[in-house]
């Protein structure tokens, strides 16, 4: 997505390439990959807005531009000037037709190479991997993803409000809470959720919104979770539950629109394949929790489970059959073709042991799904199997009350239910939103905070909320890494924020 120009850069953006065809510009960035021969060099430079090809030829260039062309390594700062052309053939369609190169920093021995590296090495040099190719193309999806949470919002007439984040209160339960030792004689957190001040933004102003950090002392070891991540979390007065979903699914599909329209480069980077995105349009299919549960349990589950581990392994031989073909031409192949099939060849590697993985767990997920009991939440694998049976993002509600919030309001026509609702992904990545209508009346509160085990002293100021002017009133919360998780492919939330923090990981 092209910016408008910084007026107070001294250089061209890699981005802005297609506004400067046939002149002279200047970039500035870092040396991503090199290659060359006798007096030609290909040195591809990335500065944060892309990539582009520069080609640097010793017969164009003084001994000092050539000297620095030439002792360039991975990640070398440099400053290059040259003639823009357009070439369909060249990363980003445009290339550099060099005439100086000024080296701003030099680079010594990149510990990220272009070879295969595991996620433990990765993750411990990730103020490094972030440089990727692949990571830029996450990084810059996330930006897109924040900015149009905000458009969505603010052209809404919903305004932004910030929620504490050291907090007196629990609001998902004691289990996964960071306590803080400060204050005297008084417990302190790490804030779970800004929902309860939500609520009372909500009553001051109507529609708000808050954007911001949340801590989980997560045991789990899932790919869907991270002890720190953001959430937004709109508040609505006079809100009931379907008003609540509709605004779910138009703020879920605004976001998915917007990012496959302004970022097709970085996801045609990550490989992603859009077509289920493509998919995500309001209105999404809802389904009470009853009607999924049936669905779990059904004979058409059964069957779709079983037809998909016989497609998968057939899928299996196939890359086995490809891999081995493959094989068979490296012996006699040209360089730049066994470099082909290598790559290939790890991408087939690697599909194999996700094919693998999952005919581990398929026969787990079906008995998981057909002895499914009424009551229980919903697990990954149930989540996954739901959404097998539609072509776009689903919202579950009217869940049962005793795996729900204290704060949610019980169904008036089953007062074993919630009026809770989740939103749930395609492609095995699950809930993304969850949310629902939120209790007014104040001796239920009351109970469900004393049956929960909670200390109502630090409930007083929420329980003032349905004293002075209470009215029906929904929300919900988004995480923004299992979103952007889901936009860009990725297996792992990890991959969608910056400086990731689990269970075992504290730096860098």
């Amino acid at each position: 997505m092209s910016q408008t120009p910084d007026p107070i850069d001294d250089f061209t953006r890699i981005e802005d390439l297609p506004d400067h065809v046939d002149e002279t510009v200047t970039l500035k960035g870092w040396l991503h990959n090199k290659r060359g021969s006798k007096g030609l060099y290909f040195l591809i430079l990335r500065d944060g807005s892309g990539f582009v090809q520069c080609v640097a030829a010793e017969d164009n260039l003084d001994d000092t531009s050539w000297t620095a062309a030439d002792d360039a390594s991975q990640e070398a700062a440099l400053a290059i000037t040259g003639s823009v052309s357009a070439d369909d053939r060249a990363p980003g369609g445009y290339e550099i037709q060099v005439s100086s190169i000024e080296t701003v920093g030099s680079s010594g021995d990149y510990p990220i190479t272009p070879k295969e590296h595991g996620i433990d090495f990765l993750m411990n040099n990730r103020h490094l991997w972030l440089r990727s190719e692949s990571q830029w193309a996450v990084m810059r999806i996330r930006n897109r993803t924040i900015m149009a949470i905000h458009e969505f919002f603010q052209d809404r007439g919903f305004i932004q409000m910030d929620a504490p984040i050291l907090t007196g209160n629990a609001v998902e339960g004691t289990s996964t809470l960071f306590e803080l030792d400060y204050f005297d004689d008084q417990s302190a957190y790490l804030t779970q959720s800004g929902q309860l001040h939500g609520e009372a933004m909500a009553m001051a102003l109507g529609k708000i919104y808050t954007f911001g950090p949340t801590f989980r002392a997560e045991k789990s070891k899932t790919r869907r979770h991270l002890t720190e991540f953001w959430m937004i979390e709109p508040e609505m007065a006079f809100y009931d539950l379907d008003m609540d979903m509709e605004l779910a699914e138009q703020f879920v599909s605004h976001v998915v629109q917007t990012v496959l329209a302004d970022c097709k480069a970085e996801l045609e980077t990550l490989q992603r394949d859009t077509e289920a995105l493509e998919n995500v349009q309001a209105p999404f299919p809802r389904v009470s929790y009853d009607e999924a549960v049936d669905i779990l349990r059904s004979d058409e589950t059964a069957e779709m489970i079983d037809e998909r581990i016989e497609s998968i392994k057939q899928e299996k031989e196939d890359l086995e059959t490809e891999k081995e073909e493959n094989q068979k031409e490296r012996g006699q192949a040209k360089k730049w073709r066994k470099r082909q099939i290598d790559q290939r060849e790890i991408e087939i590697n690697k599909r194999i042991d996700e094919i693998e993985e999952e005919l581990r767990n398929l026969p787990d997920w079906k008995e998981s799904a057909q002895t499914f009991e009424w009551g229980n939440d919903f697990g990954g694998s149930d989540e996954t199997v739901l959404t097998w049976h539609y072509d776009r993002p689903i919202i579950v509600h009217r869940f049962p009350a005793k795996i729900k919030a204290f704060y949610m309001k019980r169904d008036p026509e089953d007062d074993r239910l919630a009026l809770g609702m989740d939103v749930l992904a395609p492609e095995g990545y699950g809930e993304i939103v969850g949310g629902g209508e939120r209790a007014t009346d104040l001796d239920f509160l009351e109970e469900q905070i004393e049956a929960h085990g909670l200390p109502q002293e630090v409930f007083d100021w929420y329980l003032d909320l349905r004293k002075f002017g209470s009215v029906p009133h929904s929300g919900f919360g988004l995480g923004l890494e299992r979103t952007v998780s889901w936009l860009c492919g990725r297996e792992h939330v990890r991959e969608t924020i910056p400086f990731p923090r689990t269970i075992g990981r504290l730096h860098p």
